[in-house]
């Protein structure tokens, strides 16, 4: 691997500690590129862009994915990773059902630790905040062709970023636009899925909430996911989420709070969850939390559901009863080393 260092950091004008999310892009940005069936060197070098035309076959065709994951550094500027192969092996398959050339686990980790490594600098101590990571892959073959490209390119870059979202949040259960359906790329993180979510939250922004639960593409029945994030339930003392699909993401942060919500004894079923079966469970005084879990927000609660003409207010607890609260605090106290690791996931730099 060839690592270029920059000669002019651009840390000297911004604080990660005080960084929009996603907004400033560190100094460093690793590049492999793919031609005739094979993966070239990657190469660590200055951020910055490249030379590409608008012919992209990526930008005509769809072919682009990307993951996301965080950096930590802890009181002693110790710097850890959180379950980095399970991002690598989601990647994988994300690239097999868009017809792209799998990345090998030495280009992906070697070059993640290196690229982290490199610019451990920009990994923030404020807490709540951290480094975000963003390993993407697009067709970069010039062509106006509808096929498989021939060419493509593997990006990690990295942002400083405070927390995603900062309130509880006011959401509408979807029953009519569709995320995924059953067949398609729901399962994946592609760029496609993203761009076709943006119109319907638009109209529910302009509703008055702040995000959407995705439902089923056939009955629009049963929860599926929540904008961007897996959803979770809490019905009584027991946890509720709808098991992982071709039409679900299959979420690190999903399975590491499932994970620890049973070490702490809480029961967890994974299961469809009917839209009828929540307006219930709110009608009989049952329903106490609904959330959000992923990458960027971590865990966040919802104060509000709108289902039709009815907004379902949900109780307002307080932190030493909410599930939600509880599995957060854990899960990053894992992450940024202020707890002991049970399940073996933190990976120091």
């Amino acid at each position: 691997m060839e690592i270029k260092k920059t000669q002019h950091s651009k840390l000297d004008t911004i604080d990660p500690n005080n960084s929009p999310f996603g907004v400033n892009i560190s100094d460093h940005m690793l590049i492999c590129e793919y031609e005739n069936g094979q993966w070239g060197k990657p190469v660590i070098m200055p951020y910055g862009g490249m030379n590409y035309s608008p012919a992209l076959m990526a930008i005509h065709y769809g072919q682009a994915i990307f993951e996301g994951m965080k950096a930590y550094k802890d009181k002693n500027n110790d710097v850890f990773l959180f379950r980095p192969e399970k991002n690598f092996e989601r990647f994988n398959k994300s690239a097999e059902r868009l017809a792209m050339p799998p990345i090998t686990k030495e280009i992906f980790l070697e070059g993640l630790y290196a690229l982290i490594d490199l610019d451990r600098d920009w990994v923030p101590t404020k807490e709540g905040s951290s480094l975000y990571i963003r390993p993407t892959m697009f067709a970069s073959e010039e062509m106006f062709s509808a096929r498989i490209s021939n060419k493509y390119t593997f990006a990690i870059m990295t942002s400083p970023a405070n927390s995603y979202y900062d309130k509880p949040l006011k959401i509408k259960i979807e029953n009519h636009y569709t995320r995924a359906v059953s067949g398609g790329v729901g399962f994946t993180k592609c760029a496609g899925n993203y761009g076709a979510s943006f119109y319907p939250t638009l109209l529910a922004n302009q509703q008055g909430f702040d995000q959407i639960i995705w439902t089923d593409s056939q009955e629009h029945k049963y929860f599926e996911e929540s904008g961007t994030m897996n959803v979770m339930v809490r019905i009584g003392d027991i946890i509720y989420t709808p098991p992982v699909s071709n039409t679900i993401l299959n979420g690190v942060t999903r399975d590491s709070l499932i994970n620890v919500a049973r070490h702490n004894k809480i029961e967890v079923r994974e299961e469809r969850i009917s839209v009828d079966s929540i307006v219930n469970a709110y009608q009989q005084g049952t329903l106490k939390e609904i959330f959000g879990c992923g990458t960027a927000v971590v865990v966040n609660r919802y104060s509000h559901v709108g289902y039709n003409d009815n907004i379902m207010e949900l109780p307002t607890l307080k932190d030493e009863e909410s599930y939600a609260v509880l599995l957060k605090k854990q899960l990053v106290g894992i992450q940024t080393n202020e707890l002991d690791d049970p399940f073996g996931w933190r990976i120091k730099i």
